[in-house]
């Protein structure tokens, strides 16, 4: 007879196997990524947490974790989830946009931005400036 609590099944889409693998392999992965989605592929072999745990040297409850979040939000769920702390001031935009003026641009009677120029041409502090 079997013990513990029943695990809810998870099915995995070929297509999302295919991804699952190339995560997996894929040098150029995150490696909390890549663990994620070996993880989750184990899981759809049929072993248990328990297994996959020890097959993977992770925690039971890394395993429950994931799998739950896989079979909720398949691909979505093991993506990181957004960090507590107050949210960025400076949007990936506004970043963007003082290194391609940096970079193909030059102010006005200077040869190169200073960091005070910069800041005053793109409205952000100098420490910002400073920070990109």
């Amino acid at each position: 007879m079997r013990t513990g609590r029943p695990k809810k099944p998870l099915e995995i889409a070929p297509e999302d196997r295919a991804k699952l693998s190339m995560i997996a392999r894929r040098p150029k992965s995150a490696q909390a990524m890549a663990m994620r989605a070996r993880i989750v592929l184990s899981c759809g072999q049929g072993l248990s947490n328990s297994e996959v745990a020890q097959k993977l040297h992770v925690t039971g409850a890394t395993v429950g974790k994931w799998r739950e979040r896989f079979r909720e939000s398949r691909l979505d769920g093991l993506l990181d989830e957004p960090r507590v702390g107050a949210p960025r001031k400076i949007t990936d935009r506004q970043i963007e946009d003082v290194v391609t003026k940096t970079l193909e641009s030059m102010p006005a009677n200077s040869t190169h931005w200073s960091t005070r120029l910069m800041a005053t041409e793109m409205g952000l502090t100098q420490n910002a400036i400073v920070r990109i």
